[in-house]
Formats: structure tokens, sequence, C-alpha cells
């Protein structure tokens, strides 16, 4: 086991399904060990738990039902985000799609997120995935290169809850610790001072 990070980390696991006993919100779940394993602090988020309405079904932010509220602040105050979605015709599901637009900016932005994706078919949930990940960057969040997806999720996990295969199983953690990681890294004083030297470094006349 790594040794633990003097800077509190807090990663999120958000399970886009709503479905009792989802497989979905297992892996999550696996994620978010890994994620512990390293040294994070760690909250599984099931949406089935949040008031949520539908996006834009009120205009004013500050009229939100609670539950919405809840969700934001929750994402808000962490440094690393787990997105687990079953795909539904080709694409992400709906309820998350949606808790993701009740949010934005102030959410994502800057934050590390990793992707988790559940299938009922052979070929896993890539295109999930893919939207996923491009709906990551349109929040300006840091999306780790690591993803898992569980093909044939339901003969993919025992009588136990567990998962058949110990590969999977190991990548799925290790989604969890490469947002956990990098939260770290990006949560460093030294990586900070580097990007606001960065930043403000004056242009160089010899670039093109």
């Amino acid at each position: 086991m790594e040794q633990k990070r003097e800077i509190n980390i807090r990663v999120v696991g958000i399970c886009g399904s709503l479905r009792a006993g989802s497989y979905t919100r297992r892996a999550v779940a696996l994620a978010l060990a890994g994620a512990a394993e390293v040294g994070a602090q760690t909250a599984l988020i099931d949406l089935r738990d949040y008031d949520l309405i539908f996006c834009k079904e009120i205009e004013d932010e500050r009229d939100y039902p609670p539950g919405v509220v809840r969700l934001c602040e929750q994402v808000r105050n962490a440094q690393g985000i787990i997105l687990g979605t079953p795909e539904y015709h080709g694409s992400l599901s709906g309820v998350l799609k949606n808790a993701i637009d009740l949010m934005g900016f102030d959410e994502f932005e800057g934050k590390v997120v990793g992707l988790i994706g559940v299938s009922g078919g052979a070929m896993g949930a890539l295109n999930a995935l893919g939207t996923l990940r491009t709906i990551g960057r349109q929040l300006h969040a840091w999306v780790v290169p690591s993803q898992a997806s569980i093909p044939r999720a339901s003969s993919a996990f025992g009588d136990d809850g567990k998962l058949l295969d110990r590969k999977l199983e190991a990548r799925i953690r290790e989604v969890g610790k490469e947002v956990a990681r990098f939260a770290y890294l990006l949560s460093s004083e030294k990586v900070q001072e580097f990007l606001r030297l960065w930043e403000t470094a004056p242009h160089n006349p010899g670039g093109v």
C-alpha cells in the first residue's frame, strides 16, 4: 500500500445508474477504493439520494431544491471526480448527463476526472466513455488517460458482488488511484507556483 499523502485529497464518485443492485455502483465503489488506497478521502454519490430536477426546469439556481444544492457542493469541494455510467443506446445515461448539466465550470474546471463504464454487450461502454471524455474537456477538467469498461456486466460479477476478472478489477482500482495521484499533484504548492509562473511568463519574442 502506498504512503498516505500529507495534503488532504477528496475524491467523489458519481453513479450514473438508478437501478437497485447497479453494476455501475459497484464499479464506482471499486474505483473509490483504489483512490482510498493512496490516501484520498472518498464519497460515493448515489443520484437516487438527491431530489434532482431536469436542467432548466428552474431557471434561477437560487431556487434549486436542496438535493441539487448538496450535489453541487459535494462535487465543488472535491479535487477528484469519478464518473460512472452504464451505456444506453451508445451513450451515457440520461440521469448522469442531467446531473452534469445541473453543474458546470464551478464544479469541474481544473478538477481531475476518471471514467468508468458498464455495458450489457460485448463491446463495453466505449462510446459512453468517449462522450464523457469530450464533456470533461468542454468543462476544462483534466480527464486521466486510464479508463475502465466492463462488458457483459450481468455475467461479470460473482454471487458475492465482486468482479470475476481480477485484472479488470485492478484496472478499475487504478483509475481511482490515478485520479487521487493527479489531484494530489495539482494541489501541490510547488505545482501551483509553477502554473502561476508559466501563466505570467513574458511572451517569447523568438516564437512563431
